[in-house]
C-alpha cells in the first residue's frame, strides 16, 4: 500500500479522513534529519507487508500545526492511531520497534457488532490472563487464540481475569456459548489490585452485573453494552460466570469479546511545540 505523504494540514486532514476505521501510523520527519532519512526505506516496506494499516508521513517543517497538535518535539516520531485515538508514540529510528508497534495494532477492526468501537482483543495481555475452574482439556491460551472453547471444570462457575497492555474504555462485551451450556449470571470486576476467587466472588461489590438470555447461544452471542461511565480507565477486568443457561455444572464458552478504544498512551502536557530547526537531529 503506497505511503500517503502529507506537505499541508489539509493533506493530512484528508489521508485520516482516507483511513476510515482503519489503524494509522504516522512518520513525523524532516528532510535535514539523518534518522528519517534512514528509516524511511523501512516505513515504505513496512506500508507493503500490513496492508491493514494506512501509512501516512508528514513533513513537521511544512506541517507545523499538526506536529504540535500531535505533541512531536524530536524527529522521527512515529504515532500509532486506532479509531482515529492516538494509542501509542515511538520516537527514534529503531526499526525493530517501530514493526512491533504496528503489528501490535494491525489487527485491530471495528466491530459490527459495537458500531463506533473496536474489539479490544490486541490490547489483552493473554500471557498475564488467568482462568480459575477451566477444564485442563480447554486452557484459557488456547481460548484466546481462537483454538478451542472455554469449559468449567468441579461446577458450573467460572472466574477469568484479563489485563490489558494499556489503559481502555470498555463500551459492551459479547459472550457466547453453546445452548444450555452458556453463560447466565455474569458479573465484572475491574482494577481490582489482585485476583477474585470462589469465595469473595459472589459477595464483592461488582462494577456491573448482568443476566444474558438465549441469545447468547445465538451464531452472534449476546451483546452487552455497559455502563460505559464506570470503564473509562480499565487496566483490568475480572468476568465470574456464576451459573448457565440450564443450571447444570458445566458452562462452556465459545467466544467473549470486549468492544471499547484504547486510551491515548500520551500525555499531552509532556510535549512542548516544535521548534526543531535544520541541522538538528532527531533521536
Amino acid at each position: 500500500m503506497p505511503v500517503k505523504k502529507c506537505l499541508t494540514d489539509a493533506d493530512f486532514n484528508g489521508a485520516v479522513g482516507a483511513a476510515g476505521g482503519r489503524p494509522y501510523v504516522v512518520d513525523f520527519y524532516a528532510d535535514w534529519c539523518g534518522p528519517c532519512k534512514k528509516i524511511a526505506p523501512v516505513f515504505e516496506q513496512l506500508s507493503n507487508k500490513y496492508l491493514g494499516v494506512d501509512f501516512i508521513k508528514v513533513d513537521v517543517d511544512k506541517c507545523q500545526e499538526v506536529a504540535a497538535t500531535n505533541g512531536v518535539s524530536a524527529m522521527p516520531t512515529f504515532v500509532m492511531f486506532v479509531n482515529k485515538s492516538k494509542v501509542e508514540v515511538l520516537r527514534g529510528a529503531d526499526p525493530n520497534a517501530l514493526e512491533a508497534m504496528i503489528r501490535k495494532y494491525a489487527e485491530v477492526s471495528t466491530s459490527s457488532e459495537a458500531p463506533g468501537y473496536i474489539d479490544l482483543h490486541p490490547f489483552i495481555e493473554k500471557q498475564q490472563s488467568e482462568a480459575l475452574n477451566n477444564d485442563d482439556d480447554t486452557p484459557l491460551e488456547a481460548f484466546l487464540d481462537g483454538r478451542g472453547n472455554l469449559k468449567s471444570d468441579c461446577d458450573e462457575q467460572l472466574i477469568i481475569s484479563f489485563p490489558f497492555n494499556q489503559p481502555v474504555k470498555i463500551h459492551s462485551v459479547m459472550l457466547k456459548g453453546p445452548g444450555k451450556l452458556a453463560p447466565k449470571k455474569i458479573r465484572l470486576f475491574i482494577n481490582l489490585p489482585k485476583a477474585l476467587d470462589f469465595d469473595h466472588a459472589p459477595g464483592a461489590e461488582a462494577t456491573q452485573e448482568f443476566e444474558l438470555g438465549p441469545s447468547t447461544s445465538s451464531d452472534n452471542g449476546e451483546v452487552v453494552e455497559l455502563r460505559f461511565v464506570r470503564f473509562q480507565n480499565v487496566q483490568n477486568i475480572q468476568v465470574f460466570i456464576e451459573n448457565n443457561q440450564g443450571g447444570g455444572d458445566v458452562t462452556e464458552l465459545c467466544a467473549l469479546k470486549f468492544y471499547g478504544q484504547p486510551l491515548s498512551a500520551v500525555n499531552m502536557n509532556d510535549f512542548k511545540r516544535v521548534a526543531g530547526k535544520a541541522g538538528e537531529a532527531g533521536h
